[in-house]
């Protein structure tokens, strides 16, 4: 036993946060919806003489874009947040 009072631990930020839940849907998300090809394997609805089986694809494509760049600004955000904004 010593005279010498005990220092509490560093409390470590969680692993999982919702920004954390965000970003995984965000990556997630385009793999889903371009792995599950039965839901798109048709002609019809045809866009500007495109069947909708290569349209679809090319939209996620525009969609993916998107869903990464706000997961990589999500992943920053946090990134600064959990070292005290030094970054």
């Amino acid at each position: 036993m010593s005279d010498v009072p005990e220092v509490p631990p560093e409390v470590a930020a969680p692993v999982v946060t919702p920004a954390r839940v965000v970003i995984a849907v965000c990556l997630i998300a385009p793999f889903v919806a371009l792995l599950w090809v039965g839901s798109y394997t048709k002609i019809d609805p045809t866009f500007i003489g495109i069947p909708f089986f290569y349209w679809y694809q090319m939209l996620w494509v525009l969609i993916s874009t998107a869903l990464t760049m706000t997961a990589y600004k999500l992943w920053q955000r946090d990134q600064r947040a959990r070292h005290g904004g030094t970054r």
